[in-house]
């Protein structure tokens, strides 16, 4: 970096940038930092505590902390999970990443990337070559992962320091922000391996880089939403950083619902970094936990009414509570009428983490915490039969599964017919498209005399189903959603649906299934909806499953779900199909 005039230039940008440093010319005088301080916890927002605290431990080799269910310690520093709704990742914010060191980087990486996007929800970051790790000579080996709520961590093979390693900030100005942490918090300016200047707080390291496109993003309300160090005398510390006229966000107080009496205080950093100043013995903040209204109401619900006197259901639902509910009920709650909240939302959670195929968090709904509904206490969808459990699939069934050919794997697909009509954006079929998933949980009702219109979010399906009275079902046309009759059963919509085309099956149901739904209104803002398969050349009885959808004109709105476009999934499924069949091919000319 070139030496210009340090200190008139870092003024100059300070003092235009923000008036909370007009007075930061005392710093460059100060022969000592304002406070002692350490560096004590990164927090981290997001979904969901418990899914968090597993997945820091599994991945990052953090420890759980004795008494507190939100936070583990890893290391010198703690990593403390706050309830929020977010509006994105660290990247591009004023704290960009946070790192890890690992004694065998590659060996890491390979483990992360066996792992996969599944499961746990581990996103790896490749460099422009294709690679996991790059080397830096001089300095160390380094690679990025995401947490599955956004945060960006950085691993690093550094054995002189083990464990949680460093906070990496943005900066417009990257020397002066350094020296304000410096001046403020104490610790040593130094430089990592003589490679980079950062500002050492024991065995953790605070480094900058220079931002360019403008200004960074603040935290608050990002993935790492603020982070935290710790002085001995907070009210002492409190009356230095004053002299320097810090801005304090929020004076030195015992938060309500805190774990200890330990005073915290928030201050604003340069490059809108949110920071918490906090005493020792600071345990976090007990979190409240959201609770459904389960509560029933001894009358019967009675819905509006459409002018024309029909029980009226429109209006936009989502099935965003019922996410994460498993069809069957599972072996671990086989005496279970109910789930606690707590259960219902780390359920939730692991249903995203299983499936959110390295998404980044904006395009998983339940991911943000915008979603106004509880995650439903059901144990499963099953309702009959009455153990929860599907019924057993027929003799005949089972010998047609036993012959027939197994199906094409997508890493063997010659055409796109061998894929799903699901990755093909045809179609999740009648059963499926209800289903509730990690996102576009939107289904929006519309009624006229005669017509009930039911459109879902997911690959944009909008079924036309009249309730004027018909005589049987047509045997000429069978279609992928099939042939919906509705009618009124008092305050019920019935919808039955037949002459399917085969093509959609869900869990090896036949054309021959006959699917019935239920639209029932149980409350201003929820929907029960049950459907019933009965296929007897499958199941050796029917089943019924329920869910419940929740009423969100305030906020939600369906778009358009433009599934083709800009939808590389086929062609890349495709491609390394041949990429692997070339590979096989080489290595059996080889042999």
């Amino acid at each position: 970096m070139k030496c210009r005039n340090v200190k008139t230039e870092t003024l100059g940008k300070l003092v235009t940038a923000s008036r909370n440093f007009l007075v930061l010319v005392a710093f460059f005088s100060l022969p000592l930092a304002a406070v002692a301080a350490t560096p004590h916890h990164i927090t981290i927002a997001l979904s969901n505590t418990s899914e968090a605290v597993n997945w820091y431990e599994e991945h990052m080799d953090c420890q759980t902390i004795t008494g507190r269910d939100n936070a583990v310690s890893c290391g010198t520093a703690e990593i403390e999970f706050l309830l929020g709704a977010t509006v994105g990742g660290s990247q591009g914010t004023g704290v960009d990443h946070i790192g890890f060191s690992v004694t065998d980087l590659d060996a890491k990486m390979n483990e992360l990337e066996n792992v996969g996007v599944q499961g746990s929800g581990v996103r790896l970051l490749r460099f422009d070559d294709g690679s996991l790790v790059r080397d830096i000579p001089g300095l160390f080996k380094i690679a990025f992962i995401f947490d599955p709520w956004g945060t960006k961590i950085e691993l690093v093979q550094d054995a002189d320091l083990l464990g949680f390693h460093h906070i990496h900030l943005n900066s417009v100005d990257p020397v002066a922000s350094l020296d304000w942490y410096r001046q403020v918090f104490g610790g040593e300016a130094g430089s990592l391996k003589g490679m980079l200047d950062g500002v050492q707080f024991g065995d953790i390291w605070l480094l900058a880089t220079e931002y360019t496109d403008g200004r960074p993003g603040i935290t608050q309300g990002r993935a790492i939403d603020h982070i935290g160090f710790e002085v001995a005398d907070l009210d002492e510390a409190t009356v230095q950083m004053n002299r320097l006229a810090v801005e304090f966000q929020q004076e030195p107080i015992v938060p309500d619902n805190a774990r200890s009496s330990a005073k915290q205080a928030f201050i604003r950093g340069p490059d809108g970094v949110l920071i918490a100043v906090v005493e020792p013995g600071w345990a976090g903040v007990e979190e409240e936990v959201f609770i459904a209204d389960t509560s029933e109401s001894t009358e019967l619900y009675v819905p509006p009414q459409t002018p024309w006197g029909e029980p009226d259901l429109q209006g936009i639902w989502t099935a965003d509570a019922a996410h994460g509910i498993p069809l069957q009920r599972g072996i671990d709650v086989a005496g279970t009428d109910e789930l606690t909240p707590e259960e219902a939302a780390a359920r939730r959670e692991r249903g995203t983490l299983n499936s959110i195929w390295g998404y980044d968090r904006e395009w998983r709904d339940t991911t943000l915490g915008y979603v106004k509904s509880a995650p439903s206490t059901q144990v499963a969808m099953v309702i009959e039969p009455s153990n929860g459990q599907l019924p057993e699939t027929t003799a005949a069934y089972k010998e047609v599964v036993a012959n027939r050919a197994p199906r094409i794997p997508p890493q063997r697909a010659r055409t796109p017919v061998d894929l799903g009509t699901y990755v093909r954006c045809i179609t999740r079929g009648p059963v499926g498209m209800m289903m509730p998933s990690i996102y576009n949980n939107g289904l929006q009702i519309i009624q006229s005399p005669g017509n009930v219109a039911i459109q879902k979010e997911m690959i944009h399906e909008t079924r036309i189903i009249s309730t004027e009275p018909r005589e049987g079902f047509g045997e000429g046309l069978k279609t992928w959603l099939g042939d919906s009759h509705g009618r009124w059963e008092g305050n019920t919509l019935v919808v039955e649906v037949r002459n399917l085309n085969g093509r959609t099956s869900y869990l090896g149901s036949s054309e021959e299934m006959k699917l019935t739904q239920r639209f029932t209104r149980t409350g201003p803002n929820t929907m029960e909806y049950q459907f019933t398969v009965d296929d007897p050349a499958v199941w050796t009885e029917p089943w019924t499953g329920m869910f419940t959808f929740v009423k969100d004109d305030s906020q939600y709105e369906l778009v358009e779900y433009a599934c083709h476009e800009g939808n590389y999934g086929m062609t890349n499924t495709l491609s390394a199909a041949r990429a692997i069949d070339a590979r096989e091919a080489e290595a059996a000319a080889n042999d």
